[in-house]
């Protein structure tokens, strides 16, 4: 049966654009932040990007009006995992933090529920085992923008039940997304590819090699990406992508150090898009050369 009741708990980027989605495919969406505020701030910012999407003529008035209204919001995690599907968190990349939030939403939520988590390099197998329900903790790892980007990652832990992968799966399928299936190792298969090319690229910086624009260009035009990689982290977030890699430097080794410029722009709050800086400057969305 396809999952309807979806309680996405955090209304930051990546959370916005999975309870998008997730209410375009109709599924009934209780978005969570740590305040009311705080989850009425992400609708609200959803509901400007359906209005964009109104405008340019790629949504009608009346299909706006229900994916807005299949989204609730609440800051009570137990109170959205009441009777849920899927439990998805969508918080900061620390796994001490996405284990409190699947504790607090595993007591309350049905016994069957699919509890997911959307981290991209962290264990899946340790939080399932911390959570204290292995067998119902599964991966499902989103891509930024979520609308638009057709994958999902799907990542099986040491004890997750099959019967959840299948349901990961579904998911996926009705979300309009194409999934694959990886086993739980550090930053899985996407994140070790993407973060190993995005961290060149920033060392490429470091040393003088080209610029920015010359960088992401190389890779656009050389190579067919979509977005050039200093672009991609600017998007994803420096803060996120420092993340991953301290993580990933620590579970598999010097190739992912982290850059030292990568860190000092963190440290300075140049996070990329959501700060208005990064490696581009970023007004209203759009991305301009430093």
């Amino acid at each position: 049966m396809a999952e309807r009741i979806v309680a996405v708990i955090g209304a930051g980027t990546m959370g916005q654009g999975i309870a998008q989605q997730a209410a375009a495919c109709g599924c009934a969406v209780r978005l969570v932040d740590v305040t009311t505020e705080g989850a009425e701030r992400g609708r609200s910012l959803i509901t400007a990007q359906l209005d964009k999407l109104v405008a340019k003529g790629k949504l009608t008035e009346k299909e706006r009006t229900g994916i807005s209204e299949r989204i609730v919001t609440s800051a009570s995690i137990g109170g959205a995992a009441l009777g849920a599907d899927v439990v998805l968190e969508a918080v900061f990349e620390n796994i001490d933090l996405k284990i409190n939030v699947l504790r607090e939403a595993a007591e309350a939520a049905p016994k069957n529920v699919m509890l997911a988590t959307n981290t991209s390099s962290l264990s899946i197998t340790e939080i399932g085992s911390r959570v204290g329900r292995p067998d119902r903790v599964v991966g499902i790892h989103f891509f930024n923008p979520v609308p638009v980007m057709d994958l999902i990652e799907v990542v099986r832990g040491v004890a997750t039940n099959k019967v959840v992968i299948v349901r990961a799966v579904g998911l996926a399928t009705q979300l309009k997304k194409t999934a694959i299936v990886v086993r739980d190792v550090p930053g899985f298969a996407t994140s070790r590819l993407g973060v190993i090319l995005g961290c060149e690229a920033i060392r490429m910086l470091e040393q003088g090699v080209a610029g920015v624009d010359e960088i992401d260009r190389a890779m656009e035009l050389g190579y067919k990406h979509p977005m050039g990689p200093l672009k991609l982290t600017d998007l994803v977030g420096l803060d996120v992508r420092l993340a991953i890699l301290d993580h990933l430097h620590r579970e598999l080794g010097e190739q992912f150090r982290p850059p030292p410029l990568l860190r000092s722009m963190v440290r300075a709050g140049k996070l990329g898009k959501k700060s208005g800086e990064g490696f581009y400057t970023w007004e209203e969305g759009v991305p301009r050369a430093r």
